[in-house]
């Protein structure tokens, strides 16, 4: 048996396989993180983000291997979740630009469309590290490039390249020194070769399909752990404008959205002028988005008159997927219950048959309902969202270490906050890339400034030093400056037994990380404590802030706070429920 050429539908079968093998094994790949704490979340992530492409492409049916690529390419971008996740999509994306205009790819093509891929995520990421899943899915491509070569058989050539992965992936530890000394291979490339061992299973047996659609792949996590919630902050300003407003004052009254296919209509080749588009547009409304992409035309616009809107763009091409909101019907629902139910943008659901999934944007609101600015944080306790809340901040992704929010919860979150520009506080490193993403993605649209914080008291800091009279400019630089002057400490406890940097850790000794690096392990928790603010703690009056987590004992934390004020008395020690997972407290140490 041989395939000379992968269509869409056999490619999408790929997919589908590929996923289901990850999901399955997941979880081993949750195990290989390097740390020996309980917080693997790289299959989780890279998990989560396949599910998301599949749902996409379980919404189209196309022989076209361009735009079944394209469709996964930009279900995964905004499923993306964790630096696993947003590297996979970049991957796909890569992938996705080269088969655009393809309907089937011969084995040279194929091999192709993995280079650029991995080209693709390399200039996603802003300092690539080899021994990770880029390298596993370089020396693959490369391979896939040299060995195309040689043969005109897709099956064949997949052959070579999971080989050449998997021989790749056993060199990881040879290229991360912090592998070889934990003792595992790249949990991200691990992910990309459970993908890879799918793609070859179905072009092998032509099978799996079926059960990948009927399959586990149906029950999806459910990702409620990042979901967002508006601060009381938010709705006192941005969110709560329209609270404020009266009912008639809401001139712009209908809220539509909608697609303009230029495939389909009467109006087919006719130029489509996006500038007088726009123009036409503003005559009777505000909030005007108009984003063409390829034959389809994603437009959104709060107007008074919906029938011209809606006439002017049958100029174009046919309309679908239409959704008009009456905002005086939603502000009298909204003043009757009491409860903020302010529009937010969409991503659509049902995505018309052959047509891409438009990138989703986020909608200015009218000028005087917009504040000057606002915050996005992510937060992994009830405590840290409160002082987040206090701190000014407006919308809060409940997420963190072991669920990472996703490149749409940061989309979503954009959406949902009326303000010219926004902040985003990311607080784990693992989310950082995530979040980047977002803020592309809404380029031209939406004003936002990611600002790199790596932890939660970076992130605190970073809040702090927010003043609403200076410039962002001035803003960014005294909040990057900020969390640089943060040292940052956790403490959890070892799952199993390895060798850190000389330091040796037994399985169920608690751990101490000053930085993203293991200092101290002990049988002791509050030995570890205090060895690791030992260590942190320089000049004896610094600011110490810490965060308890949900399993802290408040004995303990009281124990604590008296041997921080006898050893330090200089240092002003501040310590507040965190309500954390995993984290049995949290050390903030600021000079």
């Amino acid at each position: 048996m041989s395939i000379r050429t992968l269509n869409g539908i056999d490619f999408a079968a790929m997919v589908l396989l590929g996923a289901e093998q990850l999901q399955q094994h997941a979880e081993h790949v949750n195990t290989l993180n390097v740390f020996p704490v309980p917080d693997g979340d790289t299959g989780t992530n890279m998990n989560l983000t396949m599910t998301a492409g599949v749902t996409e492409l379980k919404k189209n049916n196309s022989e076209s291997i361009g735009h079944i690529s394209g469709i996964l390419s930009k279900g995964l971008l905004m499923g993306a979740r964790g630096n696993s996740g947003v590297i996979l999509s970049q991957l796909f994306r890569g992938f996705g630009r080269y088969a655009a205009p393809y309907q089937e790819l011969n084995t040279q093509q194929f091999a192709a469309a993995l280079q650029v891929g991995v080209e693709t995520a390399y200039k996603a990421v802003v300092k690539p590290v080899e021994g990770t899943i880029l390298t596993v899915a370089k020396e693959s491509a490369k391979h896939a490039v040299h060995f195309a070569r040689r043969t005109n058989d897709i099956i064949e050539l997949m052959e070579q390249v999971l080989m050449q992965a998997k021989e790749t992936l056993s060199q990881t530890p040879e290229l991360l020194p912090i592998l070889k000394q934990v003792g595992v291979v790249d949990s991200g490339g691990q992910g990309l070769v459970y993908i890879y061992e799918g793609f070859l299973q179905h072009l092998k047996s032509g099978t799996g399909l079926k059960s990948a659609e009927q399959g586990s792949l149906r029950k999806a996590p459910d990702v409620n752990h990042a979901s967002i919630q508006v601060s009381k902050r938010s709705l006192d300003i941005p969110m709560s404008a329209q609270s404020r407003l009266e009912t008639e004052d809401i001139e712009f009254l209908y809220d539509m959205e909608f697609f303009i296919n230029r495939q389909l209509g009467e109006a087919q080749g006719v130029p489509f002028d996006e500038e007088q588009f726009r123009k036409l547009l503003s005559i009777n409304g505000d909030s005007i988005i108009v984003i063409p992409d390829d034959e389809i035309i994603k437009v959104h616009v709060h107007s008074k008159t919906p029938g011209e809107v809606l006439n002017l763009a049958l100029k174009y091409g046919e309309i679908t997927q239409i959704h008009i909101l009456n905002m005086r019907e939603q502000h009298r629902d909204l003043l009757s219950s009491g409860v903020d139910i302010s529009p937010m943008a969409e991503i659509f659901a049902d995505i018309p048959m052959n047509a891409e999934v438009p990138t989703p944007a986020s909608a200015e609101p009218p000028a005087d309902e917009i504040a000057p600015y606002g915050f996005i944080a992510v937060s992994s306790g009830q405590g840290i969202s409160d002082i987040f809340t206090s701190l000014g901040v407006d919308a809060i992704l409940s997420g963190g270490q072991t669920m990472n929010s996703s490149t749409e919860d940061f989309v979503n979150a954009i959406s949902a906050i009326s303000a010219q520009h926004i902040y985003i506080l990311p607080n784990n490193s693992n989310i950082v890339l995530a979040a980047q993403q977002a803020r592309e993605l809404l380029e031209g649209e939406r004003s936002v400034t990611v600002i790199p914080s790596k932890s939660i008291p970076q992130g605190m800091a970073a809040a702090f030093a927010f003043l609403e009279e200076e410039s962002n400019d001035v803003n960014t630089e005294n909040m990057l400056a900020a969390i640089a002057h943060v040292k940052s400490g956790q403490v959890t406890h070892a799952i199993r037994d390895t060798v850190i940097d000389e330091l040796e850790i037994k399985a169920g000794q608690y751990i101490g990380i000053q930085n993203s690096k293991i200092i101290t392990a002990n049988a002791a928790l509050l030995d570890t404590c205090q060895s690791l603010l030992s260590q942190m703690l320089v000049n004896n009056d610094e600011i110490v802030t810490v965060l308890t987590g949900e399993e802290a004992d408040p004995e303990m934390t009281a124990q604590l706070g008296a041997w921080l004020e006898e050893k330090y008395p200089k240092a002003e020690v501040e310590i507040h429920e965190g309500g954390q997972p995993i984290y049995y407290y949290l050390f903030s140490v600021e000079s």
